[in-house]
């Protein structure tokens, strides 16, 4: 279950000495990974966070990545690295080249990730440091250190594996990421790293990352606030020797996102409640999505959930924000699978809706179209704003 799963990909975390430890932890939790692409190819692919205040470690792997070609990713946790001048810049790419100087590469072919609290600077010894132990301590079966020195707010580690579709396919997926709060589209507060054994060309990952993303780390909207620093960076090493079906891949590959995606809002910070939100019969994508969007952003409806009071009204109130196609006479809603409105009215009694247990399904009929699309969020709790209103102290 780790990154180091398909062949031709070592990896490793250790203790840099960036995240807190005033608890005293023996050994110290680890803050610093290294996933490397051994090859023989070093086709990659990333997209990155849409927030127009990007993070240094953001800035340079836009350029590491646009010639397709990524051979190893180096990820700390306990700062950002955003908002940190000219100096923060400098240590990151201080960070890239001493990784290639380790491995024998260009410092150009190294995509750096940082998460963490805006505005702190790493200590620059210190993260060379832990890139030079990391060097030294790469193997295929450290997977897990990597995942787990990536964490900030998260409670687990986050991985995946998925083997190639039919049997003895011969090639896989792995992955890990990090993010528990932050999680709003485009993409959530996340670090992720993918890996594969199979022979796929750098233009093909591409298409493949952003349909995969598209509908899996985009559709992810736990709080509604974007962050500065998210990446998602899929290399392929062909160590496998054998090149898919693209459409192949792309099914994989949105199968390990979509695996990671739930994973990260299962962990999201003091949720009780893991809520899809299915918008039905809208006009279009774009229609299905925005109303989708309304309602896992309101926060009355969040804190109904968290209360375990089926309030739909709440649920309307969100869609009439929209520009969506629909009339607002003629709207359906259900929760886990109760019709408790039908064409804008009181139907079935809101008393059948069970609200007990984590997963949450909320259904909007918009009957306008062919068109769906679901969003995911959770609640909003007493432990998620105790955690955010405390994440600097």
């Amino acid at each position: 279950m780790s990154v180091t799963h398909p062949a031709g990909f070592t990896a490793a975390g250790t203790s840099a000495g960036l995240k807190n430890n005033s608890a005293g932890r023996t050994p110290p939790p680890r803050d610093l990974a290294l996933v490397v692409n051994t090859g023989p190819t070093y086709d990659s692919a990333s997209v990155f966070t849409a927030n127009r205040c990007k993070a240094n470690p953001i800035l340079w792997s836009q350029e590491v990545v646009k010639n397709g070609v990524v051979r190893a990713v180096v990820l700390n946790s306990g700062g950002a690295n955003c908002y940190t001048g000219a100096e923060g810049f400098q240590t990151t790419h201080a960070v890239a080249e001493r990784v290639a100087e380790g491995l024998g590469i260009g410092a150009l072919d190294v995509v750096v990730c940082s998460t963490g609290l805006i505005g702190l600077s790493n200590p620059r010894e210190n993260l060379l440091k832990g890139v030079d132990d990391c060097l030294a301590a790469l193997t295929e079966d450290a997977g897990l250190d990597a995942a787990e020195a990536i964490m900030t707010t998260d409670s687990v580690a986050k991985q995946v594996v998925v083997e190639g579709p039919g049997s003895g396919a011969g090639w896989s997926i792995g992955g890990m990421a990090k993010g528990a709060g932050m999680l709003a589209p485009e993409l959530a507060t996340m670090l992720v790293v993918l890996t594969t054994d199979a022979v796929v060309p750098a233009d093909e990952l591409d298409t493949a990352l952003r349909a995969a993303t598209q509908i899996s780390f985009d559709r992810l909207d736990s709080d509604g606030c974007m962050s500065t620093n998210d990446t998602v960076t899929v290399m392929a090493s062909g160590a496998s020797g054998i090149t898919p079906a693209i459409g192949d891949f792309t099914e994989a590959l949105t199968r390990a996102c979509t695996d990671l995606a739930m994973q990260l809002l299962k962990d999201a910070e003091g949720a009780d409640h893991e809520i899809a939100i299915t918008v039905l019969h809208a006009d279009s994508e774009a229609d299905a999505l925005e109303v989708g969007r309304s309602v896992a952003r309101s926060n009355l409806f969040k804190a109904a959930v968290f209360g375990k009071d089926p309030n739909w009204g709440r649920v309307l109130a969100s869609i009439g924000t929209t520009a969506a196609a629909f009339d607002p006479a003629d709207l359906d809603v259900a929760m886990n699978g109760v019709w408790v409105c039908r064409n804008s009215t009181p139907a079935e009694d809101p008393a059948e809706v069970d609200l007990s247990d984590r997963e949450v399904s909320v259904t909007i009929d918009l009957k306008s179209g062919a068109e769906l699309a679901t969003i995911w969020t959770n609640d909003l709790t007493h432990a998620y704003v105790h955690e955010n209103s405390a994440y600097s102290s």
